[in-house]
């Protein structure tokens, strides 16, 4: 069975303004299981200090910064150096690149070890990232809801439940149009990592 079937079709998602879609099962659930348990053992996981109504908290899941020398990366008052790509995430990285019709040279690693580990609301729009960034957003394992609210109401707009081998890709205006968030859910069974694949500009 090949890790990366054949494709299904990208699937628009409803979103006035922004330019997501996704791809059920773009990686094979036996792959995305032992992609999930290497990387689970492998990254140098840690717990990010990050800054929520002015005052510096540790992030509620961990998380680890991969990607070129130069990819440094400033998120919430918090200055990561990138650390070296490992062959799986540098090839993962190409497959993704290749699917999403762009350029990644960084992954942001981040791995919720039950259904109480999550992050709230928050754009992707540091000034790094350009204008109008695309990122690729690989799931493997548990099943999580994630969701989209319109910036300017605060309305809540959008839910998907992100299975894992599926990549979701965010591009255009998304990001300025919208804010996103991974909620708590009691239900989850087990552990999710989420590989959110960017381009640096140093």
């Amino acid at each position: 069975m090949s890790l990366f079937p054949e494709p299904a079709q990208w699937r628009r998602v409803d979103l006035p303004g922004a330019d997501v879609t996704i791809h059920p099962g773009w990686m094979n659930p036996a792959g995305a299981d032992d992609l999930l348990h290497e990387l689970t053992a492998s990254l140098p996981w840690e717990v990010h200090r990050i800054r929520i109504f002015g005052r510096m908290v540790d992030s509620p899941r961990l998380s680890a910064w991969i990607g070129d020398a130069n990819a440094t990366y400033t998120y919430s008052g918090t200055r990561f150096p990138a650390l070296p790509w490992t062959p799986a995430l540098a090839l993962l990285r190409d497959r993704v690149a290749e699917a999403c019709g762009a350029r990644f040279n960084s992954v942001l690693a981040n791995l919720y070890r039950d259904g109480t580990d999550s992050m709230g609301w928050h754009s992707d729009d540091e000034p790094e990232l350009g204008p109008h960034p695309v990122i690729g957003s690989l799931t493997l394992g548990a099943t999580r809801t994630f969701r989209f609210r319109d910036r300017a109401t605060g309305k809540h707009t959008m839910a998907l439940d992100l299975e894992s081998g599926s990549l979701l890709r965010m591009a255009g205006q998304t990001q300025s149009l919208y804010r996103h968030d991974l909620p708590r859910r009691a239900r989850a069974h087990g552990p999710r990592i989420n590989l959110t694949f960017r381009q640096i500009d140093s």
